[in-house]
């Protein structure tokens, strides 16, 4: 009985240094995971914002300031605001346009553009698999003015 006894005190050790070395594994997964998600929503909603300035763009009479609104609503109604995110109008070739003389049929870009490390909180630091918060986060839509 006695030698049953040292038995399952044994184990029980075991299992607590595998829960040692396995516990920070998982953690760190479960942050990376964490991350990557919110990086992906953070993108989706960049290329929201840019669809949006470029439905204001395409239309006739459209004014930069109609693409930056379009955007700021976006962008505000995400809780981006505050990320310090540039608006480019350019076309196809990435030559910046006025949208005052473009003619019908021209493709019209709209990129919506900031930095990874201006939005919220990271859980992973860089040196355990996080994203460098120089990464940029980009939304680019392109889209045909109207006639």
């Amino acid at each position: 009985m006695t030698l049953i006894y040292k038995r399952t005190r044994r184990r029980r050790g075991s299992a607590v240094l595998d829960m040692a070395l396995v516990f920070p594994v998982l953690i760190m997964l479960a942050f990376g995971v964490v991350e990557y998600g919110y990086y992906f929503y953070v993108k989706h909603n960049a290329q929201a914002a840019s669809r949006e300035g470029a439905r204001a763009a395409v239309v006739a009479g459209a004014k930069s300031t109609d693409v930056a609104a379009a955007v700021a609503n976006v962008m505000s109604a995400t809780g981006l605001d505050k990320t310090g995110y540039t608006v480019t109008i350019t076309d196809t070739a990435g030559t910046s346009i006025n949208l005052s003389t473009v003619t019908s049929g021209t493709p019209i870009r709209v990129l919506v553009q900031f930095n990874w490390g201006a939005v919220g909180v990271h859980p992973l630091p860089e040196i355990l698999g996080g994203m460098s918060p120089t990464r940029p986060v980009k939304g680019a839509t392109v889209m045909r003015r109207e006639g």
